[in-house]
């Protein structure tokens, strides 16, 4: 904490050791219900690092990051803490911590933030309630109105603390908390795999000090079981490869063009990715100056990228989801001319042609998914399988050939819209996390909404329908299972596609983040 900053009470006169205890395999604490939070002292250590200094911790998905705050919220507040503040970035998250905090807290003084209440209701509910559970841009819109301060505050909580990058809200209301002498407690699965954006998220946190904790750790491991991690390779249909020719060709030739004009010369044609064809595209408008050059090289890098977004769809979703998606773009009534550029190509043409004739399994995939299944329910007939997928067409593909399998299960989806196809309301999320966890069906069909603090019982078995070159996604949906019982993580993943390199790319980056976090710790 910075020389000259105020504080709500003095952290170093305190004797902090008599308010956590453990009774008969509980914690024991004057704020936290009797037998309702098992003792584990790793999570105790991490709760007390809090209270002492500005802490990021970095905890995999299962391991109790929401008790981790709750004990550290309690202490603080017997220490003489007036308020704690407990940001999450969405909605469901939010309440999900409210319900946690509402049935092992003693102090039942809580509100929720939400757009729906007004704000003199919400300047009502600052001053008389305890712990305030809010997603960040409610606050940040309060906070830059003037409706309440943070200058009672004594913790705030920033879970899903990667995202206080850039122009995200955790960033101006933790500059708010830092003036104001609070105590700041970020909790991650994982801060990112590059040094420079790791030390943007300490300093936007303003971070003292950062604790990492994984499965295998000697205060961590009697509390998990083992995660088995098996790799099921496929390979492509020969129809899919007849398929994949004309959009790889047509890929190839835009890079091409647009090497010769001087962009994505660092790779070669074959290894230039979705991220490189985007940074063409950022590069080209930040372009003061417009030019026919640069609107050749901004249409070039269009079609590619569509090409490019086909070609990965088809390796790693199948037939029917590239199908969807290029009807849904056949058909809408505001085709751009670069849109209607690529779907006038004889490639995409060539492509659609032979789409209309295609029947029968979208992806190999499915078929190895539906055996990973079998054998799970045979071995234990009454598991919980989780599934996660990227694309909700893909959701679609599965959800056909479970149905024709007998396989009870459900999907679980985001709430937007998309076209006809409705998205789930809060209530059906929730409703649908019930009924899992009470098995009334086996399988959980997941979208990315599954990933990100859900609180998705333990899981027998995880599996990934397509790997993901992300090391925070990868972690959070390894994170579904082996935390009462022995689990299952199986990937899928088709042989000579991207989903190598994207395989290979998520565990890299895994063992990158633990390597920068733990050294960040030992020097910190």
């Amino acid at each position: 904490m910075q020389k000259g900053q105020s504080t709500l009470f003095d952290f170093t006169e305190i004797d902090r050791s008599r308010g956590i205890e453990e009774a008969e395999g509980f914690l024991s604490h004057p704020y936290i219900e009797p037998r309702e939070v098992e003792y584990r002292e790793f999570q105790v250590e991490l709760a007390k690092a809090a209270v002492d200094s500005n802490l990021l911790v970095v905890i995999p998905t299962g391991l109790g990051k929401t008790l981790i705050a709750l004990i550290a919220a309690a202490e603080m507040l017997r220490l003489g803490g007036k308020k704690v503040l407990f940001l999450a970035p969405t909605r469901p998250l939010v309440m999900q911590h409210l319900e946690t905090f509402s049935r092992k807290f003693v102090l039942k003084s809580f509100a929720l933030f939400t757009g729906s209440v007004s704000s003199d209701e919400r300047k009502r509910l600052w001053e008389s309630k305890t712990v305030i559970f809010s997603t960040p841009q409610s606050v940040e819109n309060d906070l830059r109105e003037g409706i309440y301060d943070l200058s009672g505050v004594a913790l705030c909580i920033f879970d899903e603390a990667h995202r206080a990058v850039g122009n995200y809200s955790y960033v101006n209301v933790a500059k708010a908390c830092h003036e104001s002498g609070a105590r700041i407690l970020g909790l991650t699965a994982s801060p990112g795999s590059k040094r420079s954006k790791i030390e943007d998220i300490l300093a936007a946190l303003s971070i003292e000090r950062v604790e990492i904790r994984e499965r295998l750790d000697i205060d961590v491991e009697d509390y998990v079981k083992s995660v088995k991690e098996e790799v099921v390779r496929v390979e492509l249909s020969e129809e899919m490869n007849a398929l994949l020719g004309p959009i790889d060709d047509l890929l190839h030739e835009k890079i091409v063009k647009l090497q010769k004009m001087g962009f994505l010369r660092y790779k070669k044609a074959n290894l230039v990715s979705r991220k490189d064809l985007l940074s063409v595209r950022a590069a080209i408008m930040g372009r003061k100056k417009k030019s026919g050059y640069l609107f050749g090289a901004m249409h070039n890098s269009v079609v590619a990228m569509h090409a490019y977004h086909c070609s990965e769809l088809l390796e790693t979703q199948g037939i029917v989801p590239l199908k969807l998606y290029l009807e849904r773009m056949s058909s809408s009534e505001k085709l751009s001319r670069v849109e209607r550029g690529f779907l006038n190509d004889k490639r995409t043409k060539a492509v659609l042609e032979m789409l209309s004739e295609q029947s029968g399994i979208s992806h190999p995939k499915i078929e190895a998914l539906n055996d990973v299944i079998s054998e799970q329910l045979e071995l234990k007939p009454d598991s919980l399988i989780m599934v996660f997928t990227q694309y909700r067409d893909t959701i679609e593909s599965i959800s056909a050939h479970l149905s024709e399998k007998g396989i009870r299960f459900a999907k679980f989806i985001g709430q937007s819209d998309r076209g006809s196809e409705r998205g789930m309301s809060q209530k059906e999320q929730k409703k649908t996390i019930t009924d899992f966890a009470a098995g009334k069906f086996s399988v959980l069909l997941a979208s990315s909404i599954g990933e990100e603090g859900i609180d998705v019982p333990d899981v027998d078995l995880v599996v990934f329908y397509e790997p993901i070159p992300s090391e925070i996604r990868y972690i959070q949906r390894k994170g579904r299972t082996g935390r009462s019982s022995f689990g299952r993580v199986v990937i899928l993943v088709a042989s000579g596609t991207r989903d190598e390199a994207y395989f290979r790319a998520s565990r890299k980056r895994e063992r990158k983040m633990t390597r920068i976090v733990r050294s960040m710790k030992n020097s910190g």
